[in-house]
Order: C-alpha cells, then structure tokens, then sequence
C-alpha cells in the first residue's frame, strides 16, 4: 500500500465520480481506474488525490478533455458542460480499487 497520506477536502474537490462505462470495466483489467475530474485539476493533484482517498500507489495519470455536445431541446440549442476525465494507471502488485464500495 502507499503510504498513508493525510485526507483533505482539496481531495474530493479534484476527484468528482467515477466513470463507468463498458470501455471503463475493460480499462480495470489493465489495473487502470477511470474518473470525472475537476476541469482545473492537473496529473499531480489527481495522483496526490487518488493516493490520500484510496490508499493505492499511483503509476501514471492520463488526462483528456471532453468537450461537451451541441444539443437542441424544445427547438433551443444549448451545449452540454465540458468535462475532464483522468485514467489512473496502478503502479504493479496494488489492489484494483473497488470503486463501488465507499471512500476510506
């Protein structure tokens, strides 16, 4: 395990959910973990963040934005918000987080 780093609230303010999708459940047989992010969040405050709430050692962090769809409702246009999505690579021998149990 990482060694145990203090909990902030900084901590849930850069890591906002997991994302789960087919492409996400495939990723975590690689030993790879995918979440929303905050869009100002970098690498080092999303590895920082992962480390303190789950207590796994973090080997790499990929980072995408996703740029939020033109769609039309009731005839009006509006775009969806823009997101930012992390993949978490976990160094070799850790745990895979289990991402539907709570937050330690």
């Amino acid at each position: 395990m990482a060694k145990k780093q203090a909990i902030d609230a900084r901590h849930y303010d850069v890591i906002l959910s997991p994302h789960i999708t087919e492409k996400s459940t495939m990723a975590s047989e690689h030993n790879a973990v995918v979440f929303k992010v905050a869009n100002t969040a970098t690498k080092p405050q999303i590895k920082e963040a992962i480390e303190a709430l789950y207590d796994r050692k973090v080997a790499a962090v990929n980072t995408m934005n996703v740029k939020g769809k033109s769609k039309r409702w009731r005839g009006k246009p509006y775009k969806r918000t823009d997101q930012k999505k992390a993949i978490v690579t976990l160094a070799e021998g850790q745990d895979p987080i289990d991402i539907t149990e709570g937050v330690s």
